[in-house]
């Protein structure tokens, strides 16, 4: 049984503090709760009762009054850096949350929180007794159960009341428009998460809150399409605030610099590669686009992508035991392909976290996108994942030594609750994705290699492209264009990642190369000062222990507590 329980003292007291805090906050968003692992928010649906602003923030304030007073009483370091991670997170959740009170106009996605909130619970490695918490939590959604109010009435309410507040910014159209086009998919994925439940007596329930979801995106069509933003760009206030909430802590235009040395950095490097690709096969032409545009024809049959993925993985640990790299779970890593509701919210291969409180023995899975639902025809097809050369690179970032051995350390290594669900954001996060391949990179093919340069370079592409166009420095469609033809992506990638930057995410796209920068430079101050007594699988396995924590408390638990050991 793995918990986040922990023989150490510091993680028993500082788990304490953080579950009076999550509890707090879980009230109003017990989906989150759920797939955390929380089972007492199982039946609870999310609060979008009336005051709801004034609400929250007045509970984050009494928490962060509740961290001080804990901070006056504790001795533990442990324990102070854990109280820290919590006062830090909610005073930048009341910050971010004023912001957005201060600029934009209320906009639910309820189809995705649906189906993302049902996903969690229903989820096949979610132990079965909380399957029947869906139908309670079913049956408020839709106002059936005493005492509640159709979700989507109470989502209009809390738009509709600030329709008259001057100045707020609507909901970017090209977001909007792409919600409401995957409303269906939503509700099918909806469907056949509960069909392969194995649950019953939720039919009719289901079909009256898809009817409400449906007529809520008429509502929408009626009242927000015209309400709705034609330009992408937030105000650089909130802009600002989306990087540093990703854990990116720098500005724009000093994003934008470094990227783009790194970008030709990479590329250099790339184009080496290439020639000596073309020289083993024989190629005349050794242009790194074109090198690339051959291997992209070496497609995998669709039947045999999760075989030959495995086989990677399999291949891949080989190495991480010869060379030592860092300590290997005993288990299998789980691999599979994603449904079409996934991929209509996540156009590219992605890891489903496992829940981390109360884990009994579930870990993350490595989930598979060949497509965008989003797109039509020919352009929603995406030839950058079902190449056998791509195949090295992206098995090492979302499964191992990458993401599935980060999620799976959290849960197996004690970690404090604090580290595991307030120090966590996109660039420690992602960082730890983009330096496994880094640290893998030597070991592969050299076809490996190239692949695994170009998700490096992508990555350092997002860190400038990100902000460029949030600025106003590049459109949406010059950046697909440039990905398409400066990096190699099929058009359905490449609008997917312009997309991301423009409205699913602001400012995320920068956290990959962000927190790789970071990770890169800890190890060399590592190295330089521990010279040949540097262990490099020591030291990762040390780094996978500390959780997500931020980079300059990561620093300091490397500098202060692993150097001296060494």
């Amino acid at each position: 049984v793995f918990t986040t329980a922990s023989a150490q003292d510091w993680v028993e007291e500082s788990n304490e503090h953080t579950n009076v805090v999550l509890k707090a906050q879980s009230r109003f968003q017990p989906e989150g709760a759920t797939s955390l692992g929380l089972t007492e928010f199982d039946e609870s649906v999310m609060d979008l009762g009336p005051n709801l602003y004034e609400r929250t923030i007045a509970v984050d304030q009494e928490l962060v009054e509740m961290t001080r007073e804990w901070l006056r009483t504790t001795e533990n370091p442990k324990v102070i850096q854990d109280l820290n991670i919590l006062q830090g997170a909610l005073k930048d959740g009341i910050h971010s949350a004023g912001l957005n009170h201060k600029y934009m106009l209320p906009y639910y996605n309820l189809s995705q929180t649906m189906f993302f909130g049902f996903r969690a619970l229903l989820d096949p490695r979610t132990d079965p007794s909380r399957y029947p918490a869906a139908l309670i939590r079913l049956a408020k959604y839709t106002g059936r159960a005493e005492g509640s109010t159709p979700i989507t009435e109470l989502a209009k309410q809390r738009t509709q009341e600030r329709f008259t507040v001057p100045g707020l910014l609507g909901p970017y159209q090209g977001e909007l428009e792409r919600d409401l086009n995957n409303v269906e998919r939503f509700s099918g994925g909806l469907k056949q998460i509960f069909e392969d439940s194995g649950l019953e007596g939720y039919q009719e329930d289901l079909d009256v809150l898809l009817a409400q979801l449906n007529d809520y995106s008429d509502w929408l069509k009626a009242e927000m399409i015209p309400r709705a933003r034609q330009d992408h760009r937030l105000p650089k206030e909130l802009y600002a605030d989306n990087l540093k909430n990703f854990g990116v802590r720098e500005d724009p235009e000093t994003l934008i610099r470094d990227a783009q040395f790194g970008f030709q950095e990479i590329k250099s490097q790339m184009r080496s590669v290439a020639r000596q690709i073309a020289g083993q096969r024989g190629w005349e032409n050794g242009e790194l686009m074109h090198v690339m545009a051959e291997l992209k024809k070496e497609k995998i049959p669709e039947g045999a992508i999760l075989d030959v993925y495995k086989s990677r993985l399999a291949a891949i640990e080989e190495m991480i035991l010869e060379h030592e790299i860092i300590t290997l779970p005993e288990r299998n890593a789980s691999i599979r392909l994603a449904t079409e509701a996934e991929s209509a919210s996540i156009p590219a291969p992605f890891m489903s976290p496992p829940q981390l409180i109360g884990n009994t023995g579930q870990y993350g899975e490595f989930v598979l996108v060949q497509n965008n639902p989003a797109l039509e025809g020919e352009d929603s097809k995406m030839d950058d994942w079902n190449h056998d050369s791509v195949t090295w690179a992206l098995t090492v970032h979302e499964a191992r030594p990458g993401h599935e051995m980060q999620f799976a350390a959290l849960v197996e290594n004690g970690t404090s609750l604090a580290r595991i669900t307030y120090a966590f954001n996109s660039a420690n996060v992602e960082g730890w994705g983009l330096y496994s391949e880094a640290i893998m990179m030597e070991y592969l093919p050299l076809e490996g290699q190239l692949f695994a340069l170009l998700a490096r370079l992508q990555r350092a592409g997002r860190m400038f492209m990100d902000p460029m166009v949030n600025l106003g420095l590049l459109t949406p469609e010059d950046a697909v264009d440039f990905m398409i033809n400066q990096i190699g992506l099929s058009r359905a990638m490449a609008s997917s990642e312009a997309d991301r930057y423009a409205f699913l995410a602001p400012g995320q796209a920068t956290s990959y190369y962000y927190g790789y920068r970071n990770l890169q430079r800890l190890r060399t101050e590592v190295e330089m000062a521990l010279g040949e007594r540097f262990n490099q699988r020591k030291y990762h396995d040390f780094i996978l222990k500390q959780g997500l924590l931020p980079p300059a408390l990561l620093r300091q638990a490397v500098l202060e507590d692993f150097v001296p050991t060494q």
